[in-house]
């Protein structure tokens, strides 16, 4: 895995570009993050596995925001460059409103036009290099950039979720913004791609499972982050990655 910066046109928008390359075929458990992903497919395939089922994704595709873990497969000598946005970035690109993308995988021949995919896919053949690859996405997205203004107020309730570790009521965040939770939740969930309540869930989440191998008190801090009790905790935990504490703990690794 190698993770690149966005130039700086891009940096309002997009965290990181990171290159995925596999010699052999590997699975990966993807955890519901806080911000949508597009990925652009150099070789190889991947699959999302759902029980007894699989679907191949896109050449190149975005997903929205998700509830709930994916499974993700990558075949022997694959390869793939994923965008991340920040939060509400993706916004800037395209032009439909981003919650309609909530846990789906979208290709991105809905958004832009099968010549200019095509072209894109020329210039990813003839870049020699990954960096060059990576640069070639790069000029892409900053073609696609639509200028708009940043909602300041939604990027400010984002930062102050994330500082509160996803421990806060609608109710009182749409107060502290001199907002009615109706207007709140409109303008949150057409820029972010959810609504702010499943957003600030996935922090919280986030957050506990980030903090928990080093406190080893995973449960004490759920309670103390809001779950009622164990089993709520658990089932939502469960929800989440798709294991319970003790299994997701114990297997390694995990993308948090």
């Amino acid at each position: 895995m190698q993770i690149f910066e966005p130039v700086s046109c891009l940096t309002p928008f997009v965290k990181a570009f990171v290159v995925v390359e596999s010699a052999d075929t590997f699975v990966n458990r993807l955890l519901p993050d806080t911000s949508l992903v597009a990925a652009f497919r150099l070789q190889g395939q991947v699959h999302f596995q759902e029980q007894d089922s699989h679907t191949c994704l896109p050449t190149y595709s975005i997903s929205g925001l998700r509830k709930s873990f994916k499974v993700a497969r990558y075949d022997k000598n694959s390869a793939n460059i994923l965008v991340q946005f920040k939060e509400g970035g993706a916004a800037a690109f395209f032009d439909l409103p981003i919650h309609e993308l909530l846990e789906a995988n979208v290709a991105l021949d809905n958004f832009f036009k099968s010549s200019e995919l095509m072209f894109l896919g020329e210039q990813l053949e003839a870049a020699y290099s990954i960096e060059g690859k990576v640069n070639v996405v790069q000029q892409f997205l900053i073609t696609k950039l639509r200028r708009q203004e940043p909602d300041l107020l939604i990027a400010h309730s984002v930062e102050k979720i994330k500082m509160a570790k996803g421990i806060v009521s609608v109710k009182d965040l749409a107060e502290s913004l001199y907002v009615s939770v109706d207007v709140f939740e409109k303008r949150f969930r057409k820029v972010i791609g959810t609504t702010p309540k499943q957003f600030t869930n996935i922090v919280r989440m986030k957050t506990l499972i980030g903090h928990a191998p080093s406190t080893g008190l995973l449960l004490d801090s759920a309670l103390d982050a809001g779950f009622f009790d164990h089993s709520h905790f658990i089932r939502n935990f469960k929800s989440f990655t798709g294991q319970t504490p003790t299994e997701f703990f114990n297997v390694g690794k995990h993308p948090v």
